[in-house]
């Protein structure tokens, strides 16, 4: 068992039937009354974003995860199959689980699942991905950084915006958890 003191972002926990991952949080200790703890939880199954409020010192039944580096083989439909590094294990895991990380993958690429025994809990993706655009607009002579944007759709399928000097085939920066551009990739 642990407590509210023990909260942190990334924290996993049992929560009304669920599990339940700290987003953020904030001890707040009022003039008057007692301590409590304001939480914002999301739902690692459904994705599901609530606020919640914690007495101080409240108890609540901490889930230990382990992670396992995988590698992203392929997909069929809402499945997606990864292999297991160490093990040459497969994994499959549908696109409800995955949440977000589904728009940004590509084959060979190394992430990080969290598992509660051998039931998978949370996929990792990197924070900054290098990924090659297949769709824009053209650039001309002349458009600047300092330009407008564009959009333009990756390999991967997502369509994120760009400046106006990015052209089909280049390679770019994305950050995966903004979804957002970060700079063109040289060579």
């Amino acid at each position: 068992m642990a407590s509210t003191s023990d909260f942190r972002n990334g924290f996993i926990f049992n929560h009304k039937g669920g599990l339940w991952k700290i987003v953020e949080f904030l001890h707040v200790k009022p003039g008057k009354g007692p301590a409590f703890v304001r939480t914002k939880l999301k739902n690692v199954r459904t994705g599901q974003v609530v606020d919640e409020t914690f007495r101080a010192g409240e108890k609540i039944d901490e889930v230990r995860v382990e992670a396992k580096n995988l590698t992203y083989q392929y997909r069929d439909s809402n499945h997606f199959y990864f292999m297991d590094n160490d093990t040459y294990e497969p994994v499959t895991m549908s696109g409800d689980q995955l949440g977000d990380a589904v728009d940004f993958l590509i084959d060979n690429l190394e992430v990080t699942i969290a598992f509660n025994g051998d039931d998978p809990v949370e996929v990792r993706i990197p924070q900054h991905m290098n990924i090659k655009v297949t769709k824009t607009e053209p650039g001309f002579k002349g458009d600047t950084a300092t330009g407008g944007n564009k959009p333009a759709t990756l390999e991967t399928g997502v369509t994120v915006q760009v400046p106006l000097f990015i052209n089909e085939g280049e390679t770019v920066r994305i950050d995966t958890r903004e979804r957002r551009y970060i700079e063109r990739v040289k060579g």
